[in-house]
């Protein structure tokens, strides 16, 4: 009989939880997980988000990894949607229209991962250029999913647990706290800089938004250009939007952000006027030069060479890259095994 690995994941938004159900997925009994935060669902930072998937604020994340991890992401949305679990999970299939005031092309490399991907014509860009005065240059039209974290992530605890998995209420500050495991998956967000004292690229990226309920609205509107606004279904409100305002911390609803928003969106879609206005919310994105994902080593005050495996720094694409990054994480846990280091040997 062999004994499990004990696994750590430090960190249950997004990011922590489709990392839970990933390696439970693919390792089954052969691993025993436990999932440490002191913030769960609806407060973390995803739950402010309005979940669209479509990669963003990344920086010089290299293209073929965003490629990879978006597509496997839209990918496993698909499956959920098909499998009959899309309500529980917050998994939506919506039309979607971008585009840029800016000097860009749309020629993005997952026009072929959405579905029905095609360009705005002239005519059209035109047309809501004058509705919205604004100046577009490029647009398109596709469908995608939205995954609401507010459902997703309750989706995800409850099943989780059921594979046997613990999830604890802590806050760890020190990779001390969890000396005792074989593996520590950190997936902290921000919070990394809490543990990971010396990251200096890990900074945050304010972004406020306004929820609204407006059911009449069925799709979703974004325009990619630096000072746009976006408007975006969710199954009960809709999201307006928004900023990303790099270093800011403060996470207090601002004046002229709530005029900016509010404003802008109602250019976009002048029916927001009728909208009833349910919460201002201000979340901290986790940004940073790059993804950091990768397998690293923390030496304990006792000098055991306690595996890491660092899984933050997602910018506003945690949604969007969060099932495709859990998947590179179990292929890292994979070799962990295989190289048996600080793990448990099979007993005879």
């Amino acid at each position: 009989m062999s004994s499990t690995m004990q696994v750590a994941i430090i960190g249950a938004g997004v990011i922590g939880t489709t990392t839970a159900i990933r390696l439970q997925e693919q390792f089954a009994n052969r691993i025993s997980l436990t999932i440490f935060s002191d913030q769960f669902s609806p407060k973390t930072t995803g739950d402010i988000s309005a979940g669209l998937w479509g990669p963003y604020q990344l920086g010089n994340t290299p293209q073929d990894k965003i490629f990879t991890w978006s597509k496997d992401t839209h990918n496993y949305f698909h499956k959920l949607w098909k499998d009959g679990v899309a309500e529980e999970a917050g998994v939506s299939l919506l039309p979607v229209t971008r585009m840029t005031t800016e000097d860009q092309s749309y020629d993005v490399p997952w026009k072929d991962v959405v579905f029905g991907c095609t360009d705005m014509t002239k005519e059209t860009l035109e047309r809501l250029s004058a509705e919205h005065k604004r100046k577009y240059k490029y647009g398109i039209h596709f469908n995608t999913f939205i995954c609401e974290p507010t459902f997703f992530l309750p989706y995800l605890y409850k099943r989780i647990q059921a594979a046997g998995g613990r999830i604890e209420r802590k806050r760890i500050e020190s990779f001390e706290e969890v000396a005792t495991f074989d593996l520590v998956i950190n997936c902290t967000g921000l919070g990394a800089q809490v543990l990971i004292k010396d990251d200096y690229e890990l900074k945050p990226v304010r972004g406020q938004v306004m929820r609204v309920k407006a059911p009449w609205i069925f799709d979703v509107l974004l325009d990619d250009s630096d000072d746009g606004n976006y408007i975006i279904s969710n199954m009960h409100t809709i999201i307006l939007g928004g900023t990303h305002q790099l270093n800011d911390y403060n996470q207090n609803v601002d004046a002229g952000d709530r005029k900016f928003i509010y404003e802008g969106c109602i250019g976009m879609n002048a029916s927001i006027k009728r909208a009833e206005i349910v919460k201002e919310m201000v979340g901290l994105r986790p940004g940073r030069s790059q993804v950091r994902l990768e397998r690293d080593t923390y030496t304990t005050k006792r000098g055991k060479q306690l595996q890491i495996i660092h899984n933050y720094g997602h910018g506003g694409s945690g949604v969007t890259l969060s099932y495709g990054c859990a998947i590179e994480v179990a292929d890292i846990v994979n070799v962990v095994m295989a190289t048996n280091v600080n793990t448990p040997k099979s007993k005879l």
